[in-house]
């Protein structure tokens, strides 16, 4: 009953708190003008997992590990905010606020909200996490930001919403990452982590504070966004740490007592104050008084910075002119943007990081290639099963199946976002649990899309998710004599999918939707891949055929068992080539690739529709990681990439090969070693070469620890440029041992020289350009001219000193090092066009083809529901500059779409140009009833939304962009431009839903 009645009060006293809304610029506390104005900012740093698991955080767990319990952090502060309306306190990590707020009583929740409406208790950045900035794509970090946003929204109302980016520990910043909180409405942004010389440099010159332009192709200043070095990463000064978890002497004021310091803190304080002045352009300063996981007893910090408060300030009526004050980060910003000052202009992103001579952190772009696959995948999954659950609207989440729910992968990735997590840089175990969440989120997912696809389809069919597709293991299409194949295509484009099934027969029957019969091939599963699945895999060969799949929509294809037994023509030709002896190569239409007779490597390649001839060598070699030396006691661990020397060694100079020759698809297998193989493979009608690469375990029995490259060699006049994108999004122009506004002391000429490559990395001459894809985000460079490396699996032996405190060993199965197989897209083409053809492909592999498999033969889902074999939810294909990068439920009322524009401006003379569409045309399984446009975040109405105006030292104050008024029937894209939409749907009748190709 004493429940009831706090959930009765609670509701009835939320609406009148929402009115009583003093947060934001106009909740700061009061400066003095004339005086220098100390912003001390009370903040905890709570990572997502690290140390420890999410759960161990949050509940304080395994304290041999660390100390470090969340839930005690927001018990301890509340009070001591209530207790005083003059303090001040900052969180940021959503996805432990959330669980916390689910375990308050009705009465706390309503002291809480308080506090958040008169600014006390702020909310910065709002992520589900603080996401890592090299290895994330922009999609999945749009998502956890999104997700965190809007419990905020949902919770706290207005006052709830963010008004700073806070990336206070990733390892090195993105300039796409500033592009994106601009567009979701944040005001500006602090960071901590600054390559040592860069900091130096920008404390010379007083640029600690900037405008950072995130975005070329977008119009100023809608990417733009006011940046702030932070002056001690995230720490307080030194010897003024008063956590239980530091060790400096609190402030001591009994004269009487042994011990007093106030004179010797005041002093200490007015110092760092003075010196930190010197290098920031305002009479405002901000000092962060907190670290990780600080103010599980927040009395200790609040009572020593009130002491600091009161004996500073008492020294002003002795003609000190410092004055310190509680603040937060959007205090001490609207303070800056009084000042009225121009800011200097900063166009690149800030990778690599360092923290000091040959201490790059640039291997944590590599490290767990596994898991950063495996995250990446997860990303097209649960982006398949937001769309499905929108598409079949409440029958997703109840039907034949269970209960479908998309939440729990939602939760998993944004959580796998966190700059310790698909970063690499967390301890094993943590990462078994990172991987553990979106297994589950799979799991769930799972029965959402198969209610989904029994709905759309008018048939219960068994589905059968195969998720070791890429290693041959599916026991279903392995035993059975007829299956159906089920491809759901993400896009809002058409695409041919090249499908490869598990399977044990020798000739078999391929039937697409319409019955009628498509080209299939059978190929013998290699050796490599009998080894990796470990004898997981029932098949002995594979099924190979083209499936055509509509736009945001699936086809479904019939396999049929022969009882026919005939030689394989894969063996045949085998051994036609080698009775003829005929010079290695492989080719389809477009592309022609020759190998060395010698060596077996790759030797050159052909674009025949350009008359493009390639010479190019492609090898595996393996830096060896450095232990230490005498430079540096430095070694290469889960965030440094250390190699001891310059020049890596071949796995192999020489290879074995064997050739598989048929209609459909040509493959050259390639045997560096017994632990590094490579499939070159292309198939009909493709426009890229596909290397499939195998890695692992990495051999440590010489007791070095190895970084395994694939490594490109042309003839390429490069001049040491080369070009990688920002986090899968617009393309940045990189230099060989060279930053772009200061003077760089190289002490690591290949660590210092590696970017994060999130989707794609390319070198080009006047004419030529040839890109590699990646199929989840790996470290790459260009260190010689004509060059390109990739960094594909790493195996080492010491820890690097940067807190995870265990070598990067990574045991697979049996006590073994991991095996890792990945892809490498390679495009070969006229720089004019290549763009064309890399910006597609790259989409189509991000949000690739998700297959389905079923024994067939299910009932009708309904009485009389015909058996749908083909349907798209699209009227028609999108034009292909046009991406759907979220159809999302939202909530129970609400959809999320938003549109995105893929192409740079300026980048494609094809692709480039504004594009407009028809929402209210868009689709064929729902009308759309209602349409309110939103930032990128979804938490803001654009036509409200107003952001602070900076003035840059180049030029002007950027205007305002307006919001012209709503069209949804003509929504126009700009390129790199993204719109968001929250939308109402009504549903259409089941007939009219299932729409046939």
């Amino acid at each position: 009953m004493a429940a009831a009645m706090q959930q009765l009060l609670f509701l009835f006293l939320l609406p009148f708190l929402r009115e009583l809304e003093a947060c934001g610029y106009q909740s700061c506390p009061a400066t003095k003008p004339g005086l220098l104005n100390v912003h001390l900012v009370p903040h905890t740093h709570n990572d997502v997992g690290w140390l420890k698991t999410v759960d161990q955080y949050f509940y304080g767990a395994k304290t041999n590990i660390q100390r470090a319990g969340v839930q005690y952090i927001l018990d301890s502060v509340i009070p001591q905010l209530m207790a005083d309306p003059t303090k001040r306190f900052i969180y940021v990590e959503v996805a432990f606020f959330y669980r916390w707020w689910k375990q308050q009583s009705e009465g706390m929740k309503l002291s809480v909200i308080q506090l958040v409406n008169e600014g006390r208790l702020e909310f910065v950045n709002g992520g589900w996490c603080m996401n890592d900035e090299g290895a994330t794509h922009y999609s999945a970090m749009i998502d956890q930001m999104t997700l965190g946003l809007q419990f905020l929204e949902e919770t706290f109302g207005e006052c709830g919403r963010p008004r700073v980016a806070w990336h206070i520990d990733p390892f090195g910043h993105s300039r796409e990452q500033a592009s994106l909180f601009a567009q979701m409405g944040f005001d500006g942004y602090f960071i901590g982590r600054l390559d040592y010389q860069d900091k130096m440099n920008r404390e010379n010159l007083q640029k600690m504070e900037f405008i950072w332009r995130g975005s070329a192709s977008l119009q100023p200043a809608a990417a733009d966004l006011f940046t702030g070095v932070l002056p001690n990463g995230y720490n307080p000064p030194a010897f003024m740490c008063w956590d239980g978890l530091c060790s400096d002497d609190p402030v001591m004021d009994d004269e009487s007592l042994e011990g007093y310091n106030v004179d010797i803190i005041v002093s200490r304080f007015l110092a760092v104050a003075y010196s930190q002045a010197e290098v920031y352009r305002t009479n405002h300063l901000i000092m962060t008084m907190g670290s990780d996981f600080h103010y599980e007893n927040a009395q200790l910090w609040y009572k020593n910075m009130d002491k600091l408060i009161h004996y500073v300030n008492a020294q002003q009526s002795s003609g000190s002119n410092v004055n310190v004050l509680y603040s937060t980060p959007s205090c001490y910003l609207n303070q800056l943007h009084q000042a009225n000052l121009s800011w200097s202009l900063t166009q690149e992103d800030l990778f690599p990081y360092a923290d000091g001579p040959y201490q790059f952190w640039t291997g944590y772009f590599t490290s767990r290639p596994g898991f950063k696959r495996y995250e990446r995948a997860s990303n097209n999954f649960l982006q398949v099963c937001n769309q499905l659950e929108v598409l079949a609207g409440p029958m997703s989440r109840e039907g034949p199946y269970g209960k479908g729910d998309s939440s729990t992968l939602k939760r998993a990735m944004a959580v796998a976002q966190h700059h310790d997590a698909v970063s690499g840089t967390e301890k094993q175990h943590v990462a078994n649990d990172y991987a553990r969440r979106l297994a589950a989120g799979w799991d769930s997912c799972q029965v959402l899309i198969s209610n989904a696809l029994a709905s759309l389809m008018g048939r219960k069919e068994h589905f059968v998710f195969c998720n070791l597709l890429n290693i041959s293991v599916c026991p279903l299409t392995a035993t059975s004599s007829r299956f159906l194949v089920i491809l759901y295509n993400p896009l809002v484009r058409s695409v041919r999918w090249n499908v490869r099934v598990p399977i044990s027969g020798l000739v078999y029957e391929v039937t697409d939707p319409r019955g009628q019969k498509v080209p299939s091939e059978v190929v013998p599963v290699s050796n490599f891949t009998r080894v990796v699945s470990r004898g997981q895999a029932l098949a002995s060969s594979e099924l190979i055929f083209q499936a055509s799949v509509p736009p945001l929509g699936f086809s479904t294809y019939s396999v049929d068992k022969l009882a026919v037994v005939r030689l394989p023509r894969t063996r045949a030709q085998q051994e036609l080539h080698r009775a003829k002896a005929v010079p290695l190569q492989i080719q389809n239409e477009h592309l022609r690739v020759l190998f060395d007779s010698d060596t077996g490597l790759i030797s050159e390649i052909q674009n025949l529709d350009r008359d493009i001839t390639l010479p190019i060598t492609q090898n595996f070699y393996w830096y060896n990681a450095s232990s230490g030396n005498g430079a540096s006691s430095q070694a290469s661990g889960a965030y440094i990439f250390r190699p001891n020397g310059s020049e890596p060694f071949p796995i192999a100079k020489a290879v074995h090969t064997h050739l598989v020759q048929n209609t459909l698809v040509q493959e050259v297998y390639q045997n560096f070693s017994s632990w590094c193989s490579q499939v070159v493979r292309l198939y009909v009608g493709q426009r890229f070469l596909e290397l499939e690469w195998t890695v692992g375990p990495i051999p440590i029995d010489d007791n070095y620890g190895k970084e395994i490259i694939s490594h490109f060699k042309t003839p390429l006049e490069t001049g040491g440029l080369f070009y990688t994108d920002a986090n899968g999004r617009e393309i940045l122009e990189r230099r060989k041992d060279s930053r772009e506004t200061w003077k760089l002391n190289q002490t690591e000429p290949v660590a210092g020289n590696y970017y994060p490559v999130n989707s794609r990395i390319y070198i080009k001459d006047k004419r030529i350009q040839l890109t590699v894809l990646t199929d989840r985000s790996q470290g790459g460079s260009s260190l010689l001219n004509g060059s390109l490396e990739l960094m594909v699996h790493r195996r080492l032996l010491f820890d690097d000193q940067r807190g995870v405190g265990e070598p990067l060993l990574e045991f697979g199965e049996h006590g073994k090092g991991l095996v890792i197989r990945g892809r490498h897209l390679l495009f070969l083409d006229n720089v004019e066009v290549s763009a064309d053809l890399h910006r597609l492909q790259a989409q189509e592999e991000f949000m690739a083809v998700q297959t389905v498999f079923s024994p067939g033969g299910g009932s009708p889902y309904q009485k009389k529901a015909r058996f749908q074999k083909q349907f798209s939810a699209l009227k028609k294909d999108l034009p292909p500059n046009i991406h759907l990068l979220t159809l999302a439920q939202r909530d129970q009322n609400s959809t999320l779409i938003r549109l995105e524009h893929q192409f740079e401006k300026g980048e494609s003379a094809n692709f480039s140009k504004p594009v407009t569409v028809n929402l209210q045309d868009l689709f064929s399984s729902f009308t759309i009833t209602s349409v309110r446009e939103m930032t990128l975040g979804s938490n803001q109405q654009r036509e409200s939304t107003s952001r602070l105006r900076w003035t840059t030292a180049v030029r002007k104050a950027c205007p305002q962009p307006v919001a012209s008024r709503l069209n949804i029937l003509a929504i126009t894209l700009d390129p790199m431009q993204i719109r968001t939409f929250l939308v109402t749907l009504h549903y259409k009748n089941s007939s009219s839903t299932q729409w046939v190709r």
